[in-house]
C-alpha cells in the first residue's frame, strides 16, 4: 500500500503569547537548569499563568539528557506531553511544531519551550557533545568550527564569496546588537575591526564565530481562541518543517546547500507565504557563513548570491531585508544552543515589545534553527492576526 504524504499542519490554531530571556551575558552562580526555570517563570507571568497551568513541557538542555522530566520536577508539575528532542539549535523549532499539533488537537493546553544554559560561567569555552568520526579524527578539526570553516571555504571557491563580504555579515549583527539593551557585543565593529581579528579555522577569524555566553529564554504556546483574550498580538504558527540530511560534516551532501532549502519550502506551504512576504528573519547565525547559507536556502536570494546580498546592505538596520534584529549569535547571545532565542526575538518583533530596533507593520516572521554541524534544519514561521 502506497501512502501519500500531505505534510498537513494546523496553521494559525496555536499561538505564542509570551516570550522571555534571563541571565544573557555572564550569570555565575545559576545552573543551566535554573536559569531555564527563571525564564519560564517570568514567561509565565506576564500573561498571568503558573507552572500549575503548564500540562505540555518541552526543552533541551545541554546537560541533562532527561531535561523535561528534571523540568517537570523543578516546577513541581505533572505534565501531559514532553519532550526534549535533542537535534541541538533547531530542537526548538521542533519543540514549537510538536506544542501545535497538541494543541489543536487538544493534547495539552498550556505548552511551554524552555532553555538555559551557563556555558560562560561555567566553562569559559563552547562546549559541544560532537565527537569526529573515525574518517575526520586524523585531521584534528576544530568542533564544530573547522565545519563550518569547511562550508564557508567550499562557497568561497564556487561563487566567488569573499572575505569582506562574510565580515558584512557580522557588521551587520553587531548594528543590530547596538540597539539592544540586551545584547552582548555592543561595541562597534567596522571592517578594519574584523579584518584583522585572529584566524581560527581558515578562513573563519574570531569575529565570524558566535559568542559563548550564559542565557536562557522561554516561550508559552495556547490555542488560537484563548490566545486572543490574553494578549493583543499573539505571534500564530503558520508553519514549521524540519529536515535533516546528515550527522557529520563529512557527510554532508553539499557543503553550499543545507536542509534548510527542504524545510523552508515546506514550512512556507503549509503556512501560505513565500519568501516576499516575510517581513523579518531571525537565522541561527553560529558563524557568519550560516546567514549567508540560510538566506540563500530560505529563498531570500539565489544560491550564490548571499554574500553580494549581505555586502549591499540589504540585512542591515534600515535595510531591506531586517535580519537577526537582536544580534543574533554574533553579537547579542548564544549559550551553547541558540535556537530558541530567534522564535524569542520573532516574536517580540510581532508583538512589537522590540524597542528600539522594532521593525514596523511586521506580520510574517521566520524563525529558524540549526542543529548539529548544518545538520539539523527547522523553520518555524508566525504570524500576525492580519496573516491568518
Amino acid at each position: 500500500m502506497t501512502r501519500t504524504m500531505t505534510d498537513a499542519f494546523p496553521r494559525g490554531q496555536a499561538a505564542i503569547v509570551s516570550s522571555a530571556t534571563f541571565g544573557m551575558g555572564a550569570t555565575p552562580g545559576y545552573s543551566a537548569m535554573e536559569l531555564a526555570v527563571q525564564a519560564s517563570l517570568k514567561a509565565l507571568k506576564s500573561v498571568g499563568l503558573t507552572p500549575g497551568d503548564v500540562d505540555g513541557l518541552m526543552i533541551c538542555l545541554p546537560d541533562d539528557i532527561f531535561s523535561s522530566l528534571s523540568l517537570a520536577e523543578y516546577l513541581g508539575i505533572k505534565p501531559r506531553i514532553t519532550d526534549n528532542n535533542r537535534t541541538g539549535g533547531s530542537s526548538f523549532q521542533t519543540h514549537c511544531a510538536l506544542a501545535s499539533m497538541a494543541l489543536a488537537t487538544g493534547q495539552c493546553d498550556v505548552a511551554l519551550i524552555a532553555y538555559g544554559s551557563n556555558q560562560k560561567s561555567a566553562s569559559g569555552k563552547l562546549v559541544t557533545p560532537l565527537r569526529p568520526s573515525i574518517y575526520e579524527q586524523p585531521y584534528k578539526g576544530i568542533r564544530p568550527l573547522s565545519a563550518y570553516a569547511l562550508a564557508a571555504a567550499r562557497h568561497m571557491h564556487e561563487f566567488g564569496t569573499t572575505k569582506e563580504q562574510l565580515g558584512h555579515v557580522a557588521i551587520a549583527a553587531r548594528q543590530w546588537a547596538q540597539l539592544n539593551p540586551d545584547a552582548s557585543m555592543r561595541e562597534p565593529l567596522s571592517m578594519a575591526d574584523y579584518l584583522g581579528a585572529r584566524m581560527v579555522s581558515n578562513p573563519l577569524g574570531v569575529r565570524d564565530c558566535c559568542l559563548v555566553s550564559d542565557g536562557a529564554a522561554a516561550v508559552v504556546m495556547v490555542r488560537a481562541d484563548r490566545a486572543r483574550d490574553m494578549v493583543k498580538r499573539p505571534a500564530y504558527v503558520l508553519g514549521a518543517a524540519a529536515a535533516t540530511t546528515h550527522r557529520d560534516i563529512t557527510n554532508m551532501p553539499d557543503l553550499t546547500t543545507t536542509a534548510a532549502k527542504e524545510a523552508g519550502d515546506r514550512a512556507y506551504r503549509q503556512a501560505g507565504v513565500s519568501p516576499k512576504d516575510v517581513d523579518v528573519v531571525e537565522v541561527y547565525d553560529a558563524f557568519t557563513i550560516n546567514t549567508i547559507l540560510f538566506l540563500e536556502d530560505l529563498g531570500f536570494c539565489p544560491k550564490g548570491e548571499g554574500g553580494r546580498f549581505v555586502a549591499d546592505g540589504h540585512i542591515e538596520p534600515g535595510g531591506s531585508l531586517p535580519v537577526n534584529t537582536n544580534g543574533g549569535g554574533l553579537s547579542c547571545v548564544h549559550p551553547g544552543m541558540y535556537g530558541l532565542f530567534t522564535m524569542v526575538e520573532a516574536t517580540q518583533q510581532l508583538m512589537g515589545t522590540a524597542g528600539e530596533r522594532q521593525i514596523p507593520s511586521v506580520n510574517i516572521a521566520l524563525a529558524h534553527g540549526n542543529g548539529g554541524e548544518l545538520a539539523s534544519q527547522a523553520v518555524v514561521i508566525l504570524g500576525s492576526e492580519a496573516a491568518l
